[in-house]
């Protein structure tokens, strides 16, 4: 059914929920002297750091966006890959199925927080933040994936845990996947296929 597996990174692949919020809380208190709740904070998840900051009303958004990923790093080893996301992608591998990441990250955050894991191997094509001007949930980073891979929409899906990514693959024209082991719930959310486990995504295959 589907040649091109696309990922999402963060509540996706790696779970990062717990360092993500963490480090942005701390952040914002020192930019803000305001508490927030996890809840609160949540709308961050899946879009670009800046973005976030800015709903915030954080005003110096690049300094800050710096000083959140240095924080971030004081959460690193609160970070892991979801169970059964390796075993995935090496089967996917193996039956050479194509599988790429479409992320909120800028190739650094990229560089400092995903290759350390070392999955890199498993995917043909990497779309960050930099690599377009508009961002999730607009289409923009997925129509520059399948501009870069010449992949074919109907083909090609879309793994992600927020309504951001719900929203970013319906406009670019591609079906979407909840990762409910990142995403906690499906509230809201109106996705192609609903799974529970990263192996379900081997069911999208016909072998």
């Amino acid at each position: 059914m589907y040649n091109y597996i696309i990922f999402d990174i963060d509540g996706t692949i790696l779970d990062t929920e717990f360092a993500v919020l963490s480090s942005l809380q701390k952040l914002v208190f020192e930019e803000l002297n305001k508490n927030f709740s996890f809840e609160e904070l949540r709308f961050a998840l899946g879009i670009p750091g800046e973005v976030a900051l800015n709903k915030l009303g954080v005003t110096n958004l690049l300094e800050s966006n710096d000083k959140w990923n240095k924080y971030l790093k004081e959460y690193l080893n609160h970070v892991k890959v979801f169970d059964d996301i390796k075993d995935t992608l090496i089967k996917l591998s193996e039956i050479g199925i194509l599988a790429g990441i479409v992320t909120s990250k800028t190739k650094q955050e990229y560089i400092n927080d995903f290759v350390p894991f070392g999955l890199t191997d498993y995917f043909k094509l990497v779309v960050c933040a930099d690599d377009t001007e508009k961002h999730k949930p607009n289409p923009d980073p997925i129509l520059k994936f399948i501009e870069l891979s010449g992949a074919d929409k109907s083909k090609a899906i879309y793994i992600g845990d927020t309504k951001y990514d719900m929203d970013c693959a319906f406009s670019a024209g591609i079906d979407f996947a909840l990762a409910l082991w990142g995403a906690k719930s499906s509230i809201g959310i109106n996705a192609n296929y609903i799974f529970e486990n990263p192996k379900q995504i081997l069911e999208l295959i016909k072998v």
